[in-house]
């Protein structure tokens, strides 16, 4: 069965290797070094590096595993379209999930989700394809896969975000656990927990639309409740 290998930089970045016995993909590796390291121990040979997107802060890695390995470079443009990557004969579905970028996607296997910029713990990125609907539809997506999904994420933003869940949800009692539950050198969650405390996720929610009425923010519709909180600072 194959399995995933969170790698965390200096900052925030989170890189991710999945791997099998013997073969291993490298996404969003900008942590180059430690993956190389990783893999080596490991005695596994890595033979696709692919991104979530197109930033540089993702892809910055991969001219050094693709030096230093003889792994190919997958491309938004090759993967898109097939919606599945095979790894030692078990399948990676790639997920269109446009809205941080036009190109976002989202990788899943084994009830494990890894959801770049898309889908923060406790949060979503920033909309710099410029299109909210895409990105409203995108993260409904997400939210139609079990529960007990393991989100992995793209960037490390738990503290912050759980202080914007707080000032729009002071009473929930679930944010207090998810910060319990934190742990900075592994940030993971499942998406029964995102759903309890992401306020991106929580647009039908009695409380937000009690916080969108009363800040008179648009409420009547899904959509409008999903611009209303991407509109919040």
């Amino acid at each position: 069965m194959l399995k995933v290998h969170q790698f965390r930089n200096n900052s925030d970045n989170l890189s991710y290797l999945i791997y099998g016995g013997k073969h291993a993909i490298a996404i969003d590796g900008v942590t180059s070094n430690e993956i190389l390291d990783f893999i080596k121990k490991q005695k596994l040979n890595l033979i696709f590096v692919t991104n979530t997107h197109e930033h540089p802060d993702h892809t910055s890695g991969n001219s050094s595993l693709l030096n230093e390995t003889k792994a190919r470079l997958l491309r938004y443009e090759e993967i898109a379209p097939n919606g599945m990557i095979e790894l030692e004969e078990q399948k990676i579905k790639v997920i269109n999930t446009p809205g941080h970028t036009n190109d976002s996607l989202c990788f899943y296997f084994n009830n494990i989700l890894i959801t770049g910029d898309t889908l923060f713990n406790g949060s979503v990125g920033n909309c710099f394809s410029g299109n909210l609907e895409n990105f409203y539809h995108s993260i409904k997506r997400i939210m139609d896969f079990n529960k007990d999904t393991v989100i992995y994420a793209g960037h490390d933003y738990v503290k912050d975000s759980m202080s914007f869940a707080r000032k729009l949800e002071p009473d929930n009692i679930h944010i207090e656990i998810y910060l319990k539950n934190y742990n900075p050198d592994h940030p993971v969650s499942t998406l029964m927990e995102e759903r309890e405390v992401n306020p991106y996720l929580r647009f039908n929610e009695s409380r937000i639309i009690e916080y969108l009425k009363r800040n008179n923010l648009p409420w009547h519709t899904e959509l409008q409740r999903w611009l209303s909180l991407m509109s919040i600072e």
